[in-house]
């Protein structure tokens, strides 16, 4: 090898020294891919740093705004002026409502543990207020009284093989020879009946619709809530929904409507159509199957005014389901259905 060396001491001076040995490519283009490396890992670090400081920001936010709501419906009782009570619950209600969506908006940096943490609180917060609701503005009571008969007659009742509930006597509902009084909005132990609530009846109700077989229910308007409740083979379709829809216990029935958010339970072997501005969430479920919202009839225009909702914003296949946790890996308990075999025919 042949070392080549300059040295200059004029006036004490000590010039460059050139060895004559060049260092080889592979190791430059080694040299070259450490530093890469270790610019990633840096950004890695940093980007992970980020998301953990948003996190921690998003579940400090949540907390605070969940600890001030129930700290506002505690102190609502009866024993203030009714007036402000109302005033108090309906304050809640907008800010609960707030609430969801923020965490519906920001989940995603969130842990899954902690986003399931949070879920759960949130629906504890729900179930106090409806509770509280209950406590402050209790529902009108009411009697059961029997069905008035002529003693002094007797006729063979007409059958019809699917009777029709409409408008006009939908107020009372004849259950089991007894009639539910007009103030409860809804339908209750019903089969093989066509059922209809007008806009007029439903304007930013609760509906109830519970314990109904091989019914077909048309909901003309827009509810506040809608609660739907051990249902079988049935066929439901509600105007836009201001708030929430619950399901629960339902098998073999095909569900229609728009809503800001759907909570589905106990449900198998059932097809949602569904407008959502929210995430829905199912929990115990099988057999579940989604598609947009494209039931139609007149005034859905109108409806949709009244309930709020953004037409725009639709996360009809955003399904989580808390009992299918793995990250990546689609749920087995619930599915998009093919544009193909997507209902058109609503009549």
């Amino acid at each position: 090898m042949e070392v080549k060396s300059d040295i200059s001491q004029e006036n004490g001076h000590c010039g460059p020294i050139d060895t004559g040995i060049k260092i080889p490519e592979r190791m430059l283009k080694r040299e070259q891919d450490r530093l890469e490396d270790v610019e990633r890992k840096k950004e890695a670090k940093n980007s992970q740093s980020v998301t953990e400081e948003k996190s921690e920001f998003i579940t400090a936010m949540f907390s605070n705004e969940r600890a001030a709501i129930e700290e506002l419906l505690a102190g609502c009782s009866c024993a203030i002026d009714r007036s402000l009570a109302t005033q108090t619950l309906e304050e809640v209600t907008t800010r609960t409502q707030q609430l969801q969506k923020f965490l519906t908006d920001n989940q995603k940096p969130l842990p899954p543990y902690v986003l399931k943490q949070s879920q759960v609180s949130l629906q504890k917060l729900q179930t106090s207020l409806a509770e509280k609701r209950d406590e402050i503005l209790p529902k009108k009571k009411f009697a059961f009284k029997s069905r008035a008969t002529n003693t002094s007659k007797v006729s063979t009742p007409v059958i019809d093989p699917v009777p029709r509930v409409t408008q006009n006597d939908s107020a009372q509902t004849n259950v089991d020879g007894v009639i539910s009084p007009p103030e409860q909005c809804g339908f209750s132990h019903f089969e093989s009946k066509v059922l209809i609530k007008s806009a007029e009846e439903i304007k930013q109700k609760d509906v109830l619709l519970t314990h109904l077989t091989n019914c077909k229910v048309k909901l003309l308007g827009s509810p506040s809530t809608v609660h739907i409740k051990h249902i079988q083979n049935c066929e439901i379709f509600s105007g836009p929904v201001s708030s929430s829809v619950f399901v629960d216990h339902c098998t073999g029935s095909t569900l229609s409507f728009p809503c800001q958010q759907l909570r589905t339970h106990h449900t198998t072997n059932t097809q949602v159509y569904l407008h959502v501005t929210s995430r829905a969430i199912i929990e115990y479920c099988q057999d579940v199957h989604f598609a947009p919202f494209t039931w139609s009839y007149p005034g859905l225009d109108e409806d949709f005014a009244v309930s709020g909702l953004d037409r725009g914003r639709n996360n009809w296949d955003q399904v989580d389901d808390f009992n299918w946790l793995a990250i990546g890996t689609q749920s087995p308990n619930w599915s998009v259905i093919p544009e193909a075999d997507r209902r058109a025919d609503w009549d």
